[in-house]
């Protein structure tokens, strides 16, 4: 076959994107044992509640809990292949952040995503601001996890490639 046709696997474009609409990203993942001792001693967070079983067994939850960075973690990335896989410039920012219930070790984590707002940006050709509402919920359909986050990203016709350096303002920030 010579020349042959590629797709390759991306996100949407600030154009593509919708408002309310939920986006049902699957598959889930079952979060294990290994998973949160891991994460929890990457990242130096030694609070008993995620690795001390036994000190664990007389709190509260009568468990260890999944660390909740852990879970923050894995609700924006189980978004990234249908969102944002190389159309996405900079996250911006995560506000609104909220665990309303543990995630345990054996749960899987289902995560939707609503785009709340969007905006061209004014300062920046070819770039847009996409507000998101990240929702997890555990195989029972209870919320663990909440928040809002905001990104810059490519319109269409724009689609930067992943070579295209961002223009910066002072300092190394992003201007929008």
């Amino acid at each position: 076959m010579t020349n042959p046709r590629v797709i390759e696997q991306r996100g949407l474009y600030f154009d593509e994107l919708e408002q309310d609409v939920v986006y049902a990203h699957r598959p889930g993942r079952t979060v294990t044992e290994a998973d949160n001792v891991l994460f929890t001693t990457l990242t130096m967070n030694t609070q008993a509640l995620h690795l001390d079983a036994a000190w664990s067994a007389a709190q509260p939850f009568g468990q260890r809990l999944v660390n909740s960075m852990f879970t923050l973690s894995t609700v924006v990335g189980q978004s990234v292949s249908q969102l944002t896989q190389g159309t996405i410039i900079a996250q911006l920012g995560l506000t609104d952040v909220s665990f309303p219930h543990p995630l345990y070790h054996g749960d899987t984590l289902y995560t939707e995503t609503v785009i709340t707002e969007k905006r061209l940006s004014n300062s920046r050709p070819g770039q847009g601001i996409v507000t998101m509402q990240h929702t997890g919920r555990n195989q029972e359909g209870t919320v663990v996890a909440l928040a809002t986050r905001s990104c810059l990203m490519w319109t269409k016709d724009a689609h930067g490639s992943p070579t295209t350096e961002p223009s910066r303002g002072e300092k190394g920030t992003i201007s929008l």
